[in-house]
């Protein structure tokens, strides 16, 4: 068999090829770059710089090809807002903060065409739960750029963080996508205007604060001012407020189990609700209140009687006060305190 010399069908066929790659190469890269100018451009369009995501959209990013940026989701559910658990709303806000601030600290710069936040509501995209496999909240995904399988290969946000603030979740994220969040920019308590009426109205003021204070007619010269601002501080600190407040931590939970009940007690050492410090600071109070009865007018009684029913009743009530606290770390610690009590009344 005689094999033809003129190569130019074999050309021709190479040049096809290599036509065809560059075309579908061209075209990809085309659709890629179309997508990024995209969601840069819904970005804009979003006060707080959170993309909100649909079925048709998700569909364009993950067919337009390979893609060179990430996406991190937050997945959210109106109607979740206004329960205590899982503290959905401040949740968002933190990301809404963070996703902002980002905006804010790199504006004119490249990065900003390498992470979209975004977040996706349960009520308009309840496919794409499905799809990332969603089915607890909250919940935050990071999707790399080289991700094809949705539910195993994005990237969750660990449980323990996703409660805290905005610093805690852009760390997550920076260590994860190697990408520069900034310095979270929290707005001011105060405005500038505010705080200029503030300090006009302190300053007007002064002359007759000092006025009232010469003549001793201010609260602070009132002793019932001074033991209720006592009382107060006792109880906050005691109670754990501040870490509550800082933390943000419910008071109680409904039972998933049952939405009719209410938990108001963790057991275990590493996390509790607000109840709990309520509960042990209002028990503490009342020990001290009643300490400080018995030095302040127990003492000062003239019926014998009556002082001795007065610090019985006073010592039982310590007595059962102190238990509570102490059967309650029990509880949700496991460690006995011998020292109160004996071993045998935990059980």
């Amino acid at each position: 068999m005689k094999i033809s010399q003129n190569p130019t069908p074999i050309l021709l066929l190479l040049l096809t090829i290599i036509h065809v790659f560059l075309s579908t190469s061209s075209s990809s890269s085309t659709a890629a770059t179309s997508v990024v100018s995209d969601l840069q451009s819904l970005r804009s369009q979003s006060p707080s710089g959170i993309i909100r995501l649909n079925e048709s959209i998700l569909n364009r990013i993950f067919n337009a090809g390979a893609r060179s940026f990430y996406l991190v989701i937050f997945f959210d559910a109106i109607q979740l807002h206004d329960k205590p658990e899982p503290n959905l709303k401040t949740i968002k806000s933190e990301y809404a903060l963070m996703a902002k601030s980002f905006s804010i600290n790199n504006q004119n710069s490249s990065i900003l065409s390498k992470i979209f936040f975004c977040d996706l509501e349960f009520s308009e995209s309840e496919k794409e739960f499905l799809r990332f496999g969603i089915h607890a909240l909250p919940n935050i995904r990071i999707v790399p750029p080289d991700v094809d399988d949705f539910k195993s290969d994005s990237i969750p946000l660990d449980a323990s963080d996703s409660s805290r603030l905005a610093e805690s979740l852009a760390d997550f994220i920076e260590s994860k996508t190697g990408l520069s969040i900034g310095r979270i920019d929290r707005p001011p308590i105060v405005s500038k205007s505010q705080l200029g009426l503030l300090i006009g109205g302190f300053l007007m003021s002064i002359p007759f604060m000092i006025k009232k204070i010469l003549l001793g007619e201010t609260p602070f010269h009132k002793k019932r001012i001074w033991m209720f601002g006592v009382m107060f501080v006792y109880f906050f600190s005691i109670s754990g407020s501040m870490f509550i407040m800082i933390r943000r931590i419910p008071l109680f939970i409904m039972d998933r189990n049952d939405p009719n009940r209410a938990i108001f007690f963790y057991k275990g050492p590493g996390m509790q609700f607000g109840a709990e410090g309520v509960y042990v600071g209002f028990l503490v109070t009342i020990v001290g209140l009643l300490l400080s009865f018995i030095t302040r007018v127990v003492v000062a009684m003239k019926d014998l009687m009556i002082q001795r029913v007065a610090m019985v009743s006073a010592m039982f009530v310590s007595f059962w006060a102190v238990r509570e606290v102490v059967g309650l770390n029990h509880w949700k610690t496991g460690y006995f305190v011998h020292a109160y009590l004996p071993s045998n009344w935990y059980n």
